[in-house]
């Protein structure tokens, strides 16, 4: 399903006097204020965007990361605590950044889904007030999820009547990776393309993301602790927080299932000067573990083949292994046995899937088919349908793709981490 279009906000058909585009800056500049006060993250975050009007491409309210821009007769009838709302709103899209994580997707669907996350989290947690006469994406069947688990169930379930009916889009969303063609916009001179949306290089368009990142932290630190909105303090704790390389927790968790016991076979060569003879470690160096790689419709084709590099990654670290891999969406397909004699032919290995997503399949194949490897280990993005899977199955490692949420933790086993 393609949605081509998409009912948006209608704002008001009033008359732009220079007065009344005063009146609606100073309204903004004292919402500004009100978040402050009242919601410190926000309300930083907010005096780092430039205000900026944008009446003649801009029906409702937009952002690009270092502007708030915004249409006259769309603000001129909103209460302060209402705009509010819109600023937080934009502010939102930004730090949970909705503007680069659409790919392939479609754009409409995309921001339906961004704006049920940004709304959810802000009439939550009480963040100005909802537009009264705007009936906004807004569902809180969805909290918790992420934007690209919400597009899932959207693109699914609902065709473009039935969107038309669940709310509107309560600002412009601005594409930054493609424009309506689904081709990278190119700026010009100005920094604006046709239409007078910004554009921006790729080159930029980093620095807007690190800019952000930066005012996080700085909004955060303003803010104080217990300030923040609960996804915002672990986003935080993300963006300080020393990091482990995820590949060497990996290793660990591989390492941990290797046997090793005493022997007297081989004495410990520390006890040779005692005369006596004591027992030394035996070591079985071969792994024994199962591999299931994600391959549902929100994992692409690149994505896919990273997970099989890093499988390639194991097999390099040890000179023995029996190792089980085949992909799954909503079920196992292409499994596949490799050991040290055969572990070239993972090259060859074909990736398969493209549907929904059920972690469950896989505990269901394993006990089917009587698998019960030393540890599980799922490459994934961390959005499954439903379940998660089964926890007192087997020890399990789910390897988590951090694009879109950095925050997703497994409710069970050991959660890792990927990063490009």
């Amino acid at each position: 399903m393609t949605v081509q279009t998409l009912e948006k906000v209608e704002t008001p058909d009033i008359e732009i006097t220079d007065e009344l585009r005063k009146e609606v800056f100073d309204k903004i500049v004292v919402a500004r204020v009100g978040l402050l006060l009242r919601h410190p993250f926000f309300g930083n975050m907010a005096t780092r965007l430039i205000i900026k009007e944008a009446t003649d491409w801009c029906p409702t309210a937009a952002t690009d990361g270092r502007h708030l821009f915004y249409s006259v007769p769309f603000f001129a009838k909103m209460t302060n605590k209402e705009v509010e709302f819109v600023i937080a709103h934009e502010i939102l899209h930004c730090v949970y950044d909705h503007m680069t994580r659409r790919e392939d997707r479609d754009p409409q669907i995309h921001n339906i889904a961004a704006d049920y996350i940004v709304n959810n989290t802000l009439v939550r947690d009480g963040i100005g007030e909802k537009p009264k006469d705007i009936p906004i994406f807004q569902d809180f069947k969805y909290e918790g999820w992420t934007s690209e688990s919400v597009y899932d169930e959207i693109y699914k379930k609902y065709d473009e009547e039935e969107l038309k009916q669940l709310g509107k889009l309560l600002d412009e969303h601005i594409d930054w990776d493609k424009d309506s063609e689904g081709n990278s916009p190119a700026p010009s001179k100005n920094g604006k393309k046709q239409g007078g949306k910004p554009a921006y290089s790729k080159e930029e368009l980093q620095k807007i993301r690190d800019e952000i990142k930066e005012n996080m932290l700085g909004a955060a630190q303003a803010a104080g602790a217990g300030n923040l909105p609960a996804e915002i303090e672990r986003m935080i704790k993300e963006l300080t927080e020393p990091k482990m390389n995820w590949r060497e927790i990996l290793r660990q968790q591989i390492q941990s299932t290797i046997k090793n016991d005493f022997t007297f076979q081989r004495p410990s060569r520390k006890a040779w000067h005692t005369g006596a003879i004591l027992p030394g470690m035996n070591y079985d160096q071969t792994i024994d573990i199962a591999i299931a790689i994600d391959m549902s419709g929100s994992i692409g084709n690149e994505q896919g083949a990273d997970f099989l590099g890093e499988i390639q990654g194991i097999m390099q670290e040890y000179q023995d292994y029996n190792i089980k891999i085949w992909c799954f969406d909503t079920k196992v397909y292409n499994e596949a046995d490799f050991t040290a004699d055969n572990g070239t032919e993972l090259a060859d290995y074909k990736l398969m899937g493209g549907g929904g997503t059920d972690f469950m399949c896989n505990w269901d194949y394993m006990k089917e088919q009587g698998i019960e490897p030393k540890r599980f280990i799922m490459f994934t993005d961390g959005m499954p349908w439903d379940s998660w899977g089964d926890p007192d199955y087997c020890d399990t490692v789910f390897v988590i793709h951090s694009h879109y949420d950095k925050n997703t933790e497994s409710p069970f086993g050991v959660s890792v981490h990927y990063e490009d």
